[in-house]
């Protein structure tokens, strides 16, 4: 048995980002992955947006944390040489009753803290993107999309930098709460046992499973997983649009938009596939409704211009026509567990929000 400070489960981005948080405030830290390297699944398989904090309810972790975390995220990717581009987007209504929820979504991102949202007449959003067909639009001049690999990289680099040490193909396959901290069982090539001081759950998708893998961890603290599916397709050909196109969200999701990569590449997505299994298959069939949904603002869209891309799995701790979910950031206070800190439900925003989730992590750690 080894003693350590503290173990971060998993290496996602917001694992990576605790990871260096800690680090930076001195603690001596191991990042465990099961797989081999970092961000192999809901980190590395989504939109890459920035997030400007729109569509949050006012108060929660997931408004707070997008807002500060896109502040702080602008500012890292200028440091670190962070490959990303602050393009905006347009949240587009294509009916009259569509365009009378923008005024709600307008005064929801402006309670947030979102700065610079503006109102587009139709004759206003097409004069910014001439292949759109609109009734109206918002105007998000915070949003942007960046290198997503690239930017954990420079969390990692930062992490390692500070003394932490990051540990691939190490799955956690059970572990026990003691009076001295957390014992974990890892496994893989070369199983070993470690005692942590402190244990911070960010597993993503695996997090639900992995507390309940915890002897002492009270079971009915841990949420129930759900998996909800989101799929991509791509478009063949030269992109119509410079900025990131949203239509009115969509129960579970934000709806079928479009946005570009740093290379101009435009992609459609994600749907919401609601699954009872990790799987990443992209359904081809699935084509038809993002043609339907696209072309609500995109009339031009010709048939066998998109092919399947690829998925991305929310970790989604409420089910389907359930109420929207916040992140769940459970520590002491809530579990009673002082050597144990479960991260849960953190999908989409979270990219955005990592480094200011982060901190708040490292704050409780701290306490």
């Amino acid at each position: 048995m080894e003693d350590v400070d503290v173990v971060v489960v998993g290496a996602g981005v917001v694992g990576i980002a605790v990871a260096r948080a800690l680090a930076l405030a001195g603690r001596e830290v191991i990042v465990l992955d099961a797989a081999e390297g970092i961000g192999t699944e809901t980190s590395s398989r989504n939109s890459e947006v920035i997030h400007a904090g729109i569509y949050y309810p006012k108060g929660s972790l997931m408004a707070r944390f997008c807002v500060e975390g896109r502040r702080m995220l602008y500012r890292f990717c200028d440091e670190r040489g962070v490959p990303y581009s602050n393009c905006g987007k347009l949240i587009v209504a294509t009916s009259d009753a569509e365009t009378e929820m923008l005024a709600g979504i307008k005064a929801r991102a402006e309670a947030n803290g979102v700065e610079g949202m503006r109102f587009l007449t139709a004759a206003e959003a097409v004069a910014m993107e001439p292949n759109l067909t609109c009734t109206g639009a918002l105007f998000s001049p915070t949003t942007g999309v960046l290198d997503s690999h690239a930017y954990m990289l420079a969390l990692q680099g930062d992490a390692e930098h500070a003394g932490a040490m990051f540990v691939f193909h190490s799955p956690v396959e059970g572990g026990r709460v003691t009076e001295q901290g957390v014992e974990l069982a890892v496994g893989g090539a070369d199983p070993m046992r470690l005692r942590a001081r402190l244990v911070i759950n960010s597993a993503g998708l695996h997090a639900c499973p992995l507390a309940r893998k915890i002897e002492g961890m009270p079971r009915q603290l841990i949420p129930q997983e759900y998996y909800a599916r989101g799929n991509y397709f791509t478009l063949t050909g030269k992109s119509p649009f410079t900025r990131l196109i949203y239509p009115v969200p969509v129960p579970g999701g934000l709806g079928v938009h479009i946005t570009i990569d740093l290379g101009g590449q435009a992609r459609f997505g994600p749907d919401v596939e609601w699954i009872d299994h990790i799987d990443y298959t992209v359904d081809p069939r699935r084509a038809d409704s993002f043609y339907d949904a696209v072309r609500r603002y995109w009339p031009a869209l010709k048939d066998g211009q998109i092919q399947p891309g690829y998925s991305g799995i929310r970790p989604k701790i409420v089910p389907k026509g359930a109420p929207a979910q916040d992140f769940v950031v459970q520590g002491s206070a809530v579990h009673g567990i002082p050597h144990l800190i479960n991260l849960f439900g953190i999908e989409s925003p979270g990219l955005t929000s990592a480094i200011a989730l982060a901190d708040h992590v490292a704050e409780i750690a701290a306490a």
